[in-house]
């Protein structure tokens, strides 16, 4: 017997400002509750101690947060010296304290400088990465360490915001699978001292900003009306990918995933279109050819 749905279909990307102590899958249950959803998820974790910007994608919205995860991100972070945790911030327990040497503002400019462009990082152990099967957290967890490879990530930029003689605040602007806990952490050591973060903000996360976000409460107190015009549209972070326009009946031959001839088209992956509704991605090959890749099925609503 199949299994029946729970709740109703709902689809589109919410901006959720993900308050302070709660997990990111809570802050999402919290709201696929509001909405009655029957699937939902995130893209990209924030941790517990790290508020600001959490998308939500609900229904065939969850097909593109796997693209989504691939955004560069913003943060606002900030961190102190001299001390440096199990969990990289103030939610772990102290493993190192080191003596701060003092420093200018123009030599913490240039120590920044040396973090800007490609650079390696080595993941911490309290992320969701996995080794053999089992999430890095969880061996950590159970006080067991493990190798991590080295992995190279792009900082676009870090603007100091403010310092003192034991705490930087920063606004780091960097690609897909960076860890702020290790940046800091990298940052007090080049320092010649140690470091862990005390509050982290996500600002942005690809074509999205903070500024739209909304708050749980503020979500509470919305009438069902209220919530769906919350909803972005779940073609928007696809934007950049080419549009095609397809006739009623090539949009049928696509949606029974059937390749169709379209000429005048560079190869490439394309958005496809039937009059307003959002089809789904596809690809233009060299022949001239459009194969469906992704298709969503949205139950006749207009996105």
């Amino acid at each position: 017997m199949a299994r029946r749905k729970s709740g109703r279909d709902v689809h589109g990307i919410l901006l959720l400002d993900k308050r302070l102590g709660v997990s990111s899958n809570k802050a999402l249950q919290e709201v696929r509750h509001l909405f009655n959803a029957n699937k939902a998820g995130h893209t990209g974790a924030l941790d517990p101690l790290a508020t600001g910007l959490l998308p939500l994608c609900f229904g065939e919205a969850t097909k593109v947060s796997a693209l989504m995860l691939d955004d560069d991100k913003r943060y606002r972070v900030t961190f102190r010296l001299g001390v440096m945790t199990d969990t990289g911030d103030s939610e772990g327990s102290i493993i190192k304290q080191l003596p701060v040497p003092a420093f200018s503002e123009a030599e913490l400019k240039t120590c920044l400088q040396g973090f800007i462009g490609t650079i390696t990082q080595v993941p911490p152990m309290y992320s969701a990465l996995k080794h053999q099967g089992k999430k890095l957290y969880e061996l950590a967890r159970a006080g067991i360490s493990v190798e991590r490879e080295a992995r190279s990530i792009r900082i676009y930029a870090l603007n100091l915001l403010d310092f003192d003689h034991d705490s930087i605040t920063l606004d780091v602007s960097c690609s897909k699978g960076t860890y702020i806990r290790s940046l800091a952490e990298d940052i007090g050591h080049a320092l010649g001292s140690c470091a862990t973060v005390t509050a982290l903000r996500r600002t942005a996360a690809g074509m999205f900003d903070l500024e739209h976000a909304h708050r749980l409460e503020q979500l509470q107190v919305m009438t069902e009306a209220e919530l769906m015009h919350c909803l972005i549209p779940l073609d928007t972070p696809l934007e950049k990918i080419p549009a095609v326009v397809l006739s009623t009946e090539q949009a049928i031959c696509v949606n029974h995933g059937q390749q169709i001839h379209i000429a005048g088209q560079s190869p490439g992956s394309v958005r496809m279109y039937s009059q307003d509704t959002f089809l789904g991605l596809g690809e233009i090959l060299l022949n001239d050819k459009l194969a469906p890749k992704k298709l969503f099925n949205l139950n006749g609503q207009a996105v």
